[in-house]
């Protein structure tokens, strides 16, 4: 395998997928390479890290579809980039994810949330959790979901997600099968995230739907020292009444049309408290009054809570219309194994991704998933070279090109500087540099 690949870098080659080098260099900063090794199982010198490499690199792209149906052999490394001379097939890869367990994927999820917490990519002050669910064509029998109360139910696979809302990134996700619901998803969301998270003194303000306003999830988040849950109460004719019969001195003045309540709220069936509820009347005139209500286990300030930290959670919405065709708009199969695994394959990828848009900055990080994937990592036209021990990527009339240069030639220097190691492991040592012309 090694020959095979020194002989093509000999050789040279061209094509417009020359932009996936561009994540090589994230890889080494981010420690990619150590990540899959443990997932994998396997040493440096094995194939498996390198077809986890694939997948990593094909989610990054966007790629869909069967890999036999894809032409990407020979337009410009991009089966180099993964450290191998061939494009695996999808019989390797559905073997190689089929191997290694749900715990696995945990696993290196919690040691990549370590590394972004450490590089600085969570601020974690606030939090939200949120199922994704996308539809799903399968012919198992299984439990069907309806976005919305007047859409039909369909078939659908489905993620859980915990996100930094000052930050927009994803902390860590679990799936399960379409029965699965957010009552017990959530405990285990909370599980990984304090491994990754590693709170002290710190109480994380989770700001959830109303999905998951159930007294099983505030019974298991109430003994949690480092969570405090914040979720909106439906809007039920009981509760419209409910709010109608508090007197309106009890509600505090914030400013024009806007008022607050906060009060202790015991949550039926809820075993533990005890729980706050937070509710804010909106407009001047009685007769126009309008109510919403939340239930909280903190006695935080209110007015913080409803208007500074709750439309924070829409951000998770952002997140997945951002960066969910990286992989999690479709799953091709109801194996939990492969399906977790890809999945966090496609974690590492966002990972990667976003440290290029927020290394390069404008107009990079307003580009979504699909227009990085379309415009750089399949839109650079390019060669690739051996300089001594150097592989150099040469990239001609790229766009921005002065934003590229400043980040990425003479990249073994820069690396070094930043207390990288500039050799690639899965490329036999070599290192990598950039050329724009």
């Amino acid at each position: 395998m090694e020959r095979e690949v020194r002989q093509i870098l000999a050789d040279k080659v061209s094509g417009h997928l020359c932009g996936g080098w561009l994540l090589v260099a994230e890889h080494l900063r981010l420690g990619t390479w150590d990540l899959l090794c443990g997932w994998a199982g396997y040493p440096t010198e094995r194939v498996e890290p390198r077809l986890a490499l694939q997948l990593v690199h094909e989610a990054a792209i966007c790629a869909k579809g069967l890999r036999a149906g894809r032409t990407m052999s020979n337009r410009g490394g991009f089966e180099l980039t993964n450290g191998l001379p061939f494009i695996a097939t999808d019989t390797s890869i559905h073997e190689l994810l089929n191997e290694h367990t749900v715990a696995e994927a945990i696993k290196v999820q919690v040691a990549l949330g370590k590394i972004r917490r450490a590089s600085g990519c969570f601020q974690a002050n606030v939090l939200a959790i949120d199922p994704h669910r996308v539809q799903s064509y399968s012919k198992r029998r299984m439990r069907k979901h309806a976005a919305k109360p007047e859409k039909r139910r369909v078939k659908v696979a489905q993620t859980f997600w915990l996100l930094d809302t000052d930050t927009n990134q994803p902390i860590c996700f679990t799936t399960g099968t379409a029965a699965r619901t957010v009552t017990e998803a959530t405990p285990e969301l909370l599980d990984i995230a304090t491994e990754i998270l590693a709170p002290q003194d710190t109480a994380y303000h989770v700001m959830a739907d109303m999905e998951h306003y159930s007294a099983e999830i505030f019974d298991d988040v109430i003994p949690r020292p480092h969570f405090e849950l914040m979720v909106p109460m439906a809007n039920t004719q009981s509760l419209r009444k409910q709010m109608a019969m508090i007197p309106e001195s009890d509600f505090t003045p914030r400013w024009a049309g806007f008022a607050t309540l906060k009060r202790e709220y015991e949550l039926k069936r809820g075993q533990l408290g005890p729980c706050y509820q937070f509710a804010q009347r909106s407009g001047e005139i009685k007769n126009d009054w309008r109510f919403k209500a939340y239930l909280s286990t903190s006695n935080n300030d209110e007015v913080q809570a409803l208007c500074d930290e709750y439309p924070k959670r829409w951000h998770v919405e952002e997140f997945f219309n951002f960066d969910q065709s990286l992989g999690w708009d479709r799953a091709g199969t109801m194996n939990l194994n492969i399906r977790y695994g890809g999945w966090t394959m496609a974690l590492i990828a966002q990972a990667a991704v976003h440290g290029i848009r927020k290394r390069l900055g404008a107009p990079y990080n307003t580009w979504n998933a699909t227009h990085m994937a379309n415009e750089v990592f399949q839109g650079l036209d390019g060669d690739v070279r051996v300089k001594g021990d150097t592989i150099v990527v040469t990239y001609y009339n790229a766009p921005n090109v002065e934003i590229l240069r400043g980040h990425y030639q003479n990249l073994p220097a820069k690396l070094e500087c930043e207390g990288v190691d500039p050799r690639i492991p899965w490329l036999y040592g070599f290192k990598l540099d950039f050329c724009f012309r």
